[in-house]
């Protein structure tokens, strides 16, 4: 059996002092000389002593963890965006307890129920679908909420406008000389999936050409490389006449494209262009670096983050930025 969990009270007796020089020590060590400081750090090594986190959310008002639920987290997308967050808690003190939803309305319920059971001091979320019946029940229990990577009129936001990255990226395309084009999107549930397709429609009227001329749109069941592969095998062997670019949803669903272009011996980019969404950083370093629309992963965290902890503002919402790299930079 393991030794009993040594309290305040113990480190006092063993460092000679009273529980609330200990208390000082750990809250307040600024008011404590450096010398006593020592001595109570020395006696909370000897005892093995963790202080009570649930006391001290008690004293503090509120808790000090911030529940995060995300669609995926083998997207490295994510990875860069909780990076931001944790960066911005920590300079509060705060935890970050991280679900994924793998885009399932019924598990994002559940996490979201659970994390309401646990008294979190607020939640970030990536969500699926319609989510405002499911976050609703949060703001009934007073439970901030903040969204990542999503826009919303009605509820604290930090988005990316996605319909500029559409245009961004089919527009360098159309630039390129390209006048069939795949669109590999997600499922339509997703904000982003349908403000990408926007901005792809956009892009093509703009240059003065039909879409239905232009533009084959696949909606992926999920975004993931190995969907990415099925669908550009699929339209290389049953479309009469195959796309000369594609344009990914994300740059996983681009590395899939890219595999099975690379297994059929089609050249990139002088057959097939590619474009990627993210900018995740192993793009750059592939055998042919993919070009891709940059989102600001870490700034999307860290301010949806501080939106949570301060309330300052409601809204964020950053702007895209197309990275032209040597999977689309050719002209046909």
């Amino acid at each position: 059996m393991g030794r009993d969990r040594a309290s305040i009270k113990d480190v006092a007796r063993v460092a000679g002092v009273s529980v609330g020089t200990v208390s000082n020590v750990l809250n307040r060590p600024d008011f404590v000389s450096e010398t006593t400081r020592t001595r109570v750090q020395d006696a909370m090594s000897e005892l093995g002593f963790v202080r009570n986190a649930t006391a001290r959310q008690l004293r503090a008002g509120h808790s000090l963890t911030v529940g995060v639920v995300v669609m995926d987290l083998a997207n490295p997308f994510y990875t860069g965006i909780i990076r931001g967050i944790e960066d911005r808690l920590a300079e509060d003190d705060n935890l970050l307890m991280l679900c994924s939803s793998d885009e399932n309305a019924e598990r994002e319920s559940r996490y979201l129920r659970q994390f309401a059971e646990q008294g979190v001091r607020g939640i970030l979320i990536t969500p699926f679908g319609s989510s405002s019946e499911r976050l609703k029940v949060l703001s009934d229990l007073q439970i901030p909420v903040v969204l990542l990577d999503t826009h919303s009129p009605d509820l604290a936001c930090v988005s990316v406008d996605n319909v500029k990255g559409g245009r961004l990226a089919v527009g360098h395309l159309l630039e390129r000389g390209h006048r069939r084009i795949a669109l590999l999107n997600g499922p339509i549930e997703l904000q982003q999936c349908r403000d990408r397709s926007a901005g792809t429609t956009a892009a093509v009227y703009e240059a003065g050409l039909d879409p239905s001329d232009i533009v084959i749109e696949i909606a992926l069941p999920d975004l993931t490389s190995d969907a990415g592969a099925a669908a550009i095998r699929e339209l290389l062997d049953t479309v009469d006449t195959p796309p000369t670019a594609v344009f990914c949803v994300n740059d996983t669903v681009a590395m899939g494209v890219l595999r099975v272009l690379r297994e059929r011996g089609i050249e990139v980019p002088q057959d097939m262009a590619v474009v990627g969404y993210d900018d995740v950083p192993i793009i750059s370093e592939l055998r042919t670096p993919l070009t891709s629309v940059r989102q600001p992963m870490h700034d999307i965290g860290w301010n949806a983050a501080d939106l949570l902890l301060t309330g300052s503002v409601r809204h964020i919402r950053f702007s895209p930025e197309l990275v032209v790299r040597a999977s689309s930079d050719y002209r046909r």
